[in-house]
């Protein structure tokens, strides 16, 4: 008996509507989830994964505004500073969804819960829009979108956003379609988050919606009278206000203004329009007609690598279009079409689309690696049309099937035409998701030398000094290496300034520098050497710091520059058939002494906060390489303050100033540079 009951329960779920949209949300979820683990552990090219964890985090503590123990040394890439803390350039939407996945365990669960609720949405809304069989199809070709997959599968604003704009459109469906002012107002509500969480990207999505309601209100406005269909509009805008009014009370909050968002504050040429552009070193002419250039392009690779079904994609949904066009429109498909409209056109007027292409002609940027994730709304009208497109293709080939066989043939026929069809656009689809999957693995093979040191967790009761090849920033690019929001975590990440002070606010912690040898840059074909090592501070009367540089055979000369507040000291050795050079550099009495050998030179040491020694090793005829030793120096009233130094073994020019510390066994025969310190 009980297993009777069990097999009419599975069937009456396998009948039901939804169990379809249920599968392919499991599905969705499930490859969010394999894909944030196995392709993105260490996360993407894009840092700003790093800028949305780092404010989950702050939210699951309550904090807004970040207070470093010293100041410079922990700004966390695109943070504002201001007179309570740092706060981020963002919004809180998109990290409150990702600090609720924190709370159910990891912040990873988030994203499979956001993809799964993407697929549902969008097979509610294109149900909604033409029926059960288009929303289950459309659900299916969402999920074979390579931009879809790599986007559910990274700590980006995308998916979640467009996650909110569903929820607004499977309302503003559903309230229409059963006549419930509830509905309306979810949808105020899903829509005002979507304001809050990324403003532009709301209203260009809400526009077509905005249209329509508009448009209906127009008789109940001329009769002057209070209709259900005034009550839902008067319901979702309500709400949806209320979403706006909560956004500028936020930005009241941080920046101090209600009409200044904090990306504002950040980079006040930071935003839409045309004209001068900035952000940081950055700057454009973004002129109407570059504009247009960029958004073609950026187009060009939605339709080419990026979309649906890869590059069959947009021709199939321009297909369902015109389908839909002969039947008729309804006016719920005229506003996803309309979306897809207001997407690409809205978009034109957004320099980022310039940005994200890295070149106009010959894109190199973040596109190629994660899309062109500012179109990502693009992907709900062109599910839903190419999934009429395919839908209204296999009835045709049913009918004349039909038409021209008898009925078993006829079906026969049919379903072998559809399995080829089907595998025809699977494999496409496979091969276009597969390509830009596959692209991320290898830059995550990179990722994973280079995090080497740290794993598999970092030193416990640490401060870790980390380089800083983007400037003053942590985070940039180091994503996985950030801090708690008390600084307080297993270990604390500073840049590579200021590290007395850093070592003073953290008396009790051991110390440690990450370096790392060759070019960060993940597209390169080679990863870096990493090195994690523990450091101490010195101090003293006076400080002398040894340098031993190892020689190869071939030397001629050896050019040593003494480096400190400006000033410089030259010392020109010629070491014979020596295999090293001892070099000692001196501090006290307020100067800083170079000795080598027979040879001496001096500095005043002035306010200087570092001393550097430089040794260019030359072979004759354009052959050699350079070594750097690079110091703190800090006056204190028993004398002077240091560190271990920082070694550089500098072979390529590219690599210098950064990527060319000195990591054992790596460098050319007889190279090597070891140091020491000694205080008095």
């Amino acid at each position: 008996m009980n297993r009777a009951r069990t097999r009419r329960l599975v069937a009456r779920v396998r009948a039901s509507p939804y169990f379809a949209s249920a599968a392919l949300a499991v599905v969705a979820a499930v490859a969010a989830y394999a894909l944030s683990v196995t392709v993105f552990p260490y996360h993407s090219t894009n840092h700003d994964e790093a800028v949305y964890l780092q404010q989950a985090a702050m939210l699951l503590e309550g904090q807004l505004f970040l207070r470093p123990p010293v100041e410079g040394s922990f700004r966390p890439w695109f943070f504002v500073e201001s007179s309570r803390g740092l706060y981020s350039k963002y919004a809180p939407v998109v990290p409150a969804v990702f600090a609720l996945g924190e709370l159910a365990g990891d912040f990873r669960y988030a994203l499979p819960a956001v993809a799964a609720a993407n697929v549902a949405l969008l097979y509610g809304v294109v149900r909604d829009a033409f029926d059960h069989r288009t929303g289950a199809l459309a659900a299916v070709v969402l999920l074979c979108s390579p931009l879809f997959l790599v986007q559910s599968g990274v700590f980006l604003p995308y998916a979640p956003t467009t996650m909110l704009n569903l929820a607004f459109a499977f309302a503003y469906f559903r309230a229409e379609r059963v006549g419930s002012a509830r509905w309306a107002a979810a949808a105020g509500v899903a829509v005002g988050l979507a304001f809050f969480a990324r403003p532009y990207t709301a209203v260009l999505f809400a526009t077509p919606f905005v249209v329509h309601a508009v448009w209906t209100l127009r008789e109940p406005l001329r009769e002057r009278r209070v209709s259900p269909l005034f009550r839902r509009r008067v319901a979702t805008a309500a709400l949806g206000l209320c979403g706006v009014s909560v956004a500028l009370a936020y930005n009241a909050v941080v920046t101090g203004d209600p009409f200044v968002f904090p990306y504002q504050a950040f980079a006040p040429l930071d935003g839409l329009g045309f004209g001068h552009r900035e952000i940081l070193n950055h700057e454009i002419q973004y002129t109407p007609r570059l504009a247009l250039r960029a958004n073609a392009s950026v187009l060009e690779q939605f339709v080419t690598e990026w979309a649906p079904l890869g590059a069959l994609g947009v021709p199939l949904a321009a297909v369902g279009a015109l389908v839909t066009q002969r039947r008729g429109w309804s006016w719920r498909q005229a506003v996803l079409a309309g979306v897809a409209v207001s997407v690409v056109v809205g978009n034109v007027y957004f320099w980022g689309n310039f940005n994200v292409l890295g070149d106009v002609e010959d894109p190199n940027g973040l596109i190629t690696t994660l899309g062109p994730y500012y179109h990502f709304d693009l992907l709900v009208p062109v599910s839903a049309f190419a999934a009429t497109g395919v839908l209204a293709a296999a009835d045709r080939v049913r009918d004349a099937a039909a038409s021209r066989r008898s009925a078993n043939r006829a079906v026969a026929v049919t379903l072998a035409v559809l399995l080829v069809a089907s595998a025809v656009l699977g494999g496409v689809a496979a091969s276009a998701s597969t390509e830009q999957v596959r692209e991320n693995a290898d830059i995550t093979d990179h990722y994973e030398a280079a995090y080497e040191p740290f794993e598999p967790e970092p030193p416990a009761n640490s401060v870790v000094f980390v380089p800083d090849p983007y400037g003053d920033w942590l985070n940039h690019p180091f994503q996985p290496l950030r801090n708690d929001p008390g600084f307080d975590g297993r270990a604390v990440y500073g840049v590579d300034e200021r590290q007395l002070a850093v070592a003073d606010a953290y008396p009790d912690r051991a110390l440690y520098r990450y370096v790392y040898r060759g070019s960060w840059s993940p597209y390169g074909d080679e990863p870096v050497e990493p090195d994690l090592r523990r450091i101490h501070v010195a101090g003293g009367d006076a400080l002398t710091v040894d340098a031993q540089l190892g020689l190869p055979s071939w030397t001629q000369t050896v050019t040593v520059t003494l480096s400190a507040d400006g000033e410089e000291a030259y010392l020109t050795l010629t070491p014979g058939n020596a295999s090293r050079a001892n070099v000692d550099v001196h501090v006290a009495d307020g100067r800083v002494r170079l000795s080598a050998g027979d040879e001496n030179a001096s500095v005043p040491l002035g306010e200087a906060a570092s001393v550097t020694l430089d040794a260019h090793v030359d072979g004759g005829y354009g052959a050699g390489y350079a070594y750097r030793v690079r110091f703190p120096v800090q006056r204190t009233e028993d004398g002077y303050r240091t560190m271990t130094p920082y070694r550089e073994l500098c072979t390529d020019l590219r690599n210098c100033e950064g990527g060319a510390a000195y990591v054992p066994g790596v460098g050319p025969d007889g190279a090597y540079v070891n140091t020491s310190v000694r205080s008095e």
